[in-house]
């Protein structure tokens, strides 16, 4: 069948429709964009293009993963993260817009020449600050070996390998060291909100990145209980949280010695990102 770029892209927005809802238009689009090898804003300006026999049987098993619920991140093989492509799979979280607002406080701050990044999974945020602070050094730590081999491919693609630890530790369990900034998107969801999650979440997605059980908090204790002992002095920690959160985890930091914290907000006005400092 002869079918130009604007003809794939209708037949796809309505193959995916039923399970994408108002998202098929921008998952066909860049399921498209990814068989043909473009970048997704070009494939209007190739609406008259034929697609190649290539082109289409890969279009259409993009689409056919799509409408199994598989996350676009993993049919494509990468996520924008502040104005960088990370490789993404099955072993690693997607990475969330809303993860942008633990960098963009991280940034507001004195940069920081020592960072630890505690699940690290992609290694979006160790990387991404690695980017912005040329001279900077970090950790980045993950319980799952395939998470760290996806982090690495990301830190060789950014040019960042020489700057950058990768350890496989159970939180802080392998981790010594002082750092000026210590970062972390742990598992937050409570155990019994996962049966509620969306099913690209819940069947393509590793369940170690998305909860720790119980009231999903278990992480944000396990972690801050060290803090102490490896934060240097005037260091910042950052933790991202999830509904509800913040005022927890803002009391186990005051708990385990934080004079001064605060509860970032993301684009959305949710409570995202607990900051602490001054520890004693």
């Amino acid at each position: 069948m002869t079918e130009t770029f604007a003809q794939a892209l209708q037949r796809g927005i309505a193959r995916l429709e039923p399970t994408q809802g108002l998202g098929a238009a921008r998952d066909a689009r860049d399921i498209l964009a990814w068989a043909a090898d473009l970048a997704p804003m070009r494939v209007s300006l190739e609406a008259k293009r034929i697609l190649s026999d290539q082109i289409a049987a890969r279009y259409d098993q993009g689409l056919a993963e799509r409408c199994q619920h598989r996350p676009v991140a993993q049919i494509v093989g990468t996520r924008a993260f502040w104005g960088r492509d990370f490789r993404v799979t099955r072993d690693v979280l997607d990475p969330r817009p809303e993860t942008e607002t633990l960098i963009a406080q991280a940034l507001g701050g004195t940069p920081a020449d020592h960072i630890l990044d505690l699940g690290t999974g992609t290694g979006i945020l160790a990387l991404t600050l690695l980017a912005e602070w040329p001279k900077a050094r970090a950790m980045a730590t993950d319980l799952s070996p395939a998470a760290l081999a996806v982090a690495r491919d990301n830190a060789v693609a950014l040019g960042v390998t020489d700057r950058i630890t990768l350890l496989q530790s159970d939180w802080l369990v392998a981790v010594s060291g002082e750092f000026n900034l210590i970062v972390s998107n742990p598992p937050y969801i409570p155990a019994s909100d996962m049966p509620t999650l969306a099913a690209d979440v819940q069947n393509w997605e590793p369940h170690l990145a998305l909860t720790p059980g119980g009231d999903g908090l278990g992480a944000y204790r396990a972690i801050i209980a060290g803090l102490p002992s490896l934060l240097a002095p005037q260091g910042r920690v950052l933790f991202e949280c999830g509904p509800g959160q913040a005022p927890a985890v803002a009391q186990m930091l005051k708990f385990h010695g934080a004079g001064d914290w605060a509860v970032h907000s993301d684009l959305n006005d949710h409570e995202r990102i607990v900051e602490g400092w001054n520890f004693n």
